[in-house]
């Protein structure tokens, strides 16, 4: 049966980032993905990743952060700019022996129409991650188009997508052309909502039909783990954060169960 990863999430409620890692690795996971999202954090994202490998934890990918990316679609210094940050950061994750990295393409619900601006600058960023041996995964966000425009106009055996199941559900209305990303799917985000909002809720609790979802990660060839996207907040304050992570991890051990039927 496949690996089960889960997010070092930033954005748990009442709880330190120190406490959400112990609780993971106690909850039996062993593979993880990190924000890498250069903000000024209590414990910041290099000591997090420190953290995670003394406690033995795989990091499988690391989520770059996505502020001001509308902007690489637009002429202007500011997207400029942003294919330095981008090449900075897969640096520095290629430093860290993380193998991948996952970008959003957009942010928010309104953004530039893609276009050959911001395509000449993604390709700078992923042909110098496939020097660094790197893999680049864009994520599904909120508007549909950007993911096929930018896999039509470049190739490269290195960039694929990031498949998140909450946003192709409460965003594109689980509408989403997976047989044009066959072989593509690099890496997942799954998570459930019930269309009101992005909720990060755990599978089987928001209206998600999962039974399909992985049905079309498997006529993908999605081979990578189980990763789930969750976050401490809501209703789930009121459990234990111990108790919250070894829930998720039995969801993720259901799913990669449906996996293998």
């Amino acid at each position: 049966m496949r690996e089960v990863a889960i997010c070092i999430q930033n954005e748990n409620k009442s709880v330190s980032i120190v406490e959400t890692i112990n609780a993971i690795k106690n909850a039996n996971f062993k593979n993880v993905f990190v924000q890498w999202y250069d903000e000024n954090w209590q414990y910041s994202q290099e000591e997090q990743v420190k953290l995670c490998k003394e406690l033995g934890l795989n990091i499988i990918f690391a989520h770059l952060g996505y502020q001001n990316i509308n902007s690489i679609w637009e002429e202007g210094l500011e997207g400029d700019n942003l294919v330095e940050t981008y090449k900075k950061n897969i640096k520095n994750c290629k430093e860290n022996n993380i193998p991948m990295v996952v970008m959003h393409l957009t942010s928010k619900k309104k953004a530039p129409m893609y276009s050959e601006i911001g395509l000449n600058r993604i390709r700078k960023i992923v042909e110098y991650a496939k020097k660094l041996n790197m893999k680049v995964a864009f994520e599904n966000t909120k508007i549909k188009g950007y993911l096929e425009y930018v896999l039509e106009n470049i190739k490269d055996d290195n960039v694929g997508i990031c498949f998140d199941s909450g946003h192709y559900h409460v965003h594109f209305n689980d509408e989403f052309n997976f047989e044009f990303f066959k072989d593509r799917i690099f890496a997942i985000h799954l998570h459930d909502n019930d269309k009101s909002d992005d909720l990060h809720l755990m599978p089987f609790e928001g209206t998600i039909n999962w039974k399909e979802v992985i049905l079309k990660l498997k006529e993908c060839n999605y081979t990578g783990p189980i990763t789930l996207e969750l976050c401490y907040r809501y209703d789930y304050l009121k459990m234990d954060l111990k108790e919250f992570y070894i829930k998720g991890y039995e969801v993720g051990q259901n799913l990669a169960e449906i996996f293998e039927n």
